[in-house]
């Protein structure tokens, strides 16, 4: 068998095109809750903690030109190398609501699983010459 005739096999394959599709709206909802961080959290977060703003806290690791604004943006454009701890906060609550959602997700799946019972067998319904031969048995026997 040819590598392409191989390799259509793989991808065509059901796990594959799941896969694809996962990668695609994992995509999609990372920006949702990239957004839902950025946008609604660390703001709530940073008014509470006097109005930071996380993205900005960093320390710079080198002299900074004169003149540099004291920002993340301006201290990477500048070429400064920084400490950006801010940053790395904002990533790690991103990441913990992230899990957060994910869990309660798998946990209401898990959830409808449980509540939904498993239809019962149905009774094999016997072919009727079986059923037939069967009653004759059953008659000669008395």
């Amino acid at each position: 068998m040819g590598m392409l005739q191989e390799f259509k096999e793989f991808a065509v394959k059901g796990n594959v095109i799941d896969l694809a599709v996962g990668v695609i709206i994992g995509g999609a909802f990372g920006k949702i809750v990239t957004s839902m961080v950025e946008d609604v959290i660390m703001p709530l977060v940073g008014a509470v903690f006097g109005r930071l703003d996380f993205s900005n806290l960093f320390v710079p690791l080198a002299q900074v030109p004169e003149g540099t604004a004291r920002t993340l943006a301006a201290m990477k454009a500048a070429g400064v190398p920084v400490f950006a701890y801010g940053s790395f906060i904002t990533v790690a609550i991103n990441f913990a609501i992230m899990a957060f959602i994910i869990f309660i997700m798998v946990k209401q799946i898990n959830r409808l699983k449980r509540e939904t019972p498993p239809a019962p067998a149905a009774e094999p319904t016997t072919p009727e010459d079986i059923a037939l031969l069967r009653e004759i048995r059953d008659s000669l026997k008395k």
